[in-house]
């Protein structure tokens, strides 16, 4: 299998969603219900693409825990637990790692510690590289640290303006990335291939390989899907209507077991 992991967590939304970290003007017209059941589809794909997806029990005291790829990086030989920048979220990796103690899956665990930033929304992994965006939740001081914990990786920083790196680019395969131009400098990744998405499609440049040339892009987006298709991949839509009116995408909602770390 050509992905970069195959067992994955996920946390289902809280029942305080509605009332997560949101610069969206349409936040306030969450509706929890259907997050749920949109959760629900999302897991159901991940599974049939042959991914284990590992349910952790929600957070009723954090709104935004259903993104649950922010708290941790993680690998089968070392993890490297999160500090937020966003510092409304802090403890969220408290109870991922209370969560990571039942499980035999993850490796040898590292933590981020002050004065150092780093969420997971900001690591782009590849097969040799693991680009870190220096953002508005990540500082450099995150970056030297997990950089110090991976030492056999190559760690690189890409300075950004959006909340998140993944915000604007995500990895595929074959040294080849999809990408939103004019949120993300494609120049800070180079020797890679881009699928450009248009400015009125970014929302799906934050997308999630699952393997077998399948991409996991929102639906709606027209432009993004036929992109893929004439690349040779096979794009598979989901409903993210709830997830991006909290500002969350659909690498956010899954927390992947890196084979390579």
């Amino acid at each position: 299998m050509d992905r970069l992991f195959d067992s994955t967590f996920v946390r289902p939304p809280p029942n305080c969603y509605s009332e997560c970290i949101s610069a969206n003007p349409h936040s306030g017209e969450i509706d929890v219900t259907l997050a749920k059941a949109q959760h629900r589809q999302y897991c159901s794909i991940l599974k049939e693409s042959g991914i284990e997806v590992i349910a952790l029990p929600p957070l009723e005291n954090f709104p935004d825990s259903v993104f649950v790829q922010d708290s941790a990086l993680l690998g089968s030989r070392d993890s490297v637990i999160g500090r937020f920048g966003e510092t409304r979220r802090r403890g969220e990796e408290k109870a991922l790692v209370d969560d990571l103690k039942q499980s035999a899956r993850i490796g040898r665990l590292s933590w981020v510690i002050e004065p150092g930033t780093l969420e997971g929304g900001d690591i782009v992994m590849t097969e040799e590289d693991v680009f870190v965006g220096e953002s508005k939740r990540t500082n450099a001081a995150g970056i030297q640290q997990i950089a110090h914990v991976l030492k056999g990786m190559n760690i690189k920083a890409v300075k950004t303006e959006l909340m998140h790196l993944l915000c604007g680019c995500a990895y595929l395969n074959s040294k080849t990335m999809i990408i939103a131009p004019e949120l993300v400098n494609a120049k800070s990744f180079p020797g890679f291939k881009f699928i450009s998405i248009p400015k009125e499609e970014t929302y799906a440049a934050d997308a999630l390989y699952l393997g077998e040339r399948k991409v996991l892009i929102p639906s709606g987006c027209a432009t993004a899907n036929a992109k893929l298709k004439e690349a040779g991949y096979r794009p598979i839509e989901v409903d993210m209507s709830e997830f991006w009116k909290g500002d969350g995408g659909v690498t956010c909602l899954n927390s992947p077991i890196y084979k390579l770390l």
